[in-house]
């Protein structure tokens, strides 16, 4: 199969998806309905992107494309709330966070999908597993060899996007010790972790030609890739993060991830090298694991600090891009959250600790997205 060209996008413009978890009101455990919700908000007729995802409590919802944090914000909250209404009439709960707390990926079911019945064929319980919930972000990039420039650049902040995000801590009903657990049902898959090193679209159309030459992948989709480019949206997608508990949080990760694309895009601060992958996974796992208290290697200077403490420095760095873009709020925020050590996974052990509940913990979670 032909990769295909890579379509030319506004230059750093946004797309944001948010995978979501559906759960019932008795319990608070996830319930399959995605069926259900999806004929309701089709009934709307809506221009909204709502969609289904591999297993019957989850759904997606995806923004158009968005110019600054605004208007992301604005998008995703309007998307929110009709999601919320479907989900009111159904008597059913909706929910961020990136794992659930306490269901079991036993009872989950595959939804009735050509592509999603063929994952699961392939990958036999890890789809199941996969009933993970994310967030990805979408920057738009004005040519191909751009687009490989600015993924090979975000790779470096790969720590950051995810101690940021990180909201997974509980998996089937234990506290994992992880601020984002998602992330290791994700590297369970063949074709997960890093990109390989390649700087011009012509060089990865002969990789991706000898890839499709094995008949191990078929398509984009086949690649489960932290960072990967999209060419038939003009974009590269940053899949790392959990999916928030609020799409105010949402809005301000893809803020924060757009002001940092400027800032690489401008200023050329450096040139990728295959060698800034040599600490990839260290840095990863120590976001997943210990979030703003994990160790950062720096890959060029192979200095340590924590990963707070280079979120910070990078704050300082991208500060009049956010300006430009009109994400200084939304960093600020973050930088607030940095500073007093707080993200999602630290919430939400929190109301565990205060509730010694996890349903009640999920039913928190499903208050706050309505907030």
């Amino acid at each position: 199969m032909a990769l295909g060209p890579f379509t030319e996008s506004r230059s750093l413009t946004m797309g944001i998806e948010l995978e979501l978890q559906l759960v019932n009101l008795h319990d608070y455990d996830l319930v399959g309905s995605a069926e259900d919700l999806l004929r309701d908000v089709e009934r709307q007729n809506l221009a909204m992107d709502i969609k289904p995802e591999m297993t019957l409590s989850m759904i997606e919802m995806a923004t158009g494309i968005c110019e600054n944090y605004t208007d992301a914000l604005q998008q995703l909250t309007a998307i929110r709330d009709v999601l919320v209404g479907s989900a009111d009439r159904l008597n059913i709960g909706i929910c961020g966070g990136g794992t659930h707390g306490f269901q079991h990926w036993g009872d989950q079911k595959i939804f009735d999908k050509p592509r999603f019945q063929y994952l699961s064929e392939l990958y036999g319980y890890l789809a199941k597993q996969f009933t993970i919930f994310g967030q990805h972000v979408h920057i738009g990039c004005p040519g191909p060899d751009v687009a490989l420039y600015l993924l090979h650049g975000l790779s470096r902040y790969i720590p950051h996007f995810i101690a940021l995000s990180a909201s997974s801590p509980y998996v089937q009903g234990d506290d994992t010790g992880f601020q984002s657990a998602r992330l290791n049902s994700v590297f369970a898959f063949p074709l997960s972790g890093r990109m390989p090193f390649v700087e011009t679209w012509a060089e990865f159309e002969v990789y991706f030609e000898k890839m499709t030459a094995t008949g191990v992948v078929n398509s984009m989709k086949d690649f489960y890739w932290d960072i990967r480019p999209k060419p038939e949206y003009g974009t590269i997608e940053v899949r790392v993060m959990d999916t928030p508990l609020t799409v105010q949080r949402a809005a301000q990760i893809a803020a924060y991830i757009q002001s940092v694309a400027r800032y690489l895009m401008v200023e050329r601060p450096f040139r990728p090298s295959d060698d800034d992958y040599l600490a990839y996974t260290f840095n990863r796992f120590q976001a997943c694991r210990f979030g703003y208290a994990g160790t950062y290697v720096d890959p060029g200077s192979h200095e340590h600090r924590t990963i707070g403490e280079d979120i910070l420095k990078t704050f300082d760095r991208i500060e009049q891009h956010a300006i430009e873009l009109r994400a200084d709020e939304a960093c600020r925020a973050l930088r607030a959250d940095v500073l007093a050590g707080h993200n999602d996974a630290t919430l939400l052990r929190a109301a565990r600790q205060a509730t010694g509940s996890l349903p009640e913990v999920v039913q928190r979670q499903c208050d706050l997205w309505r907030s």
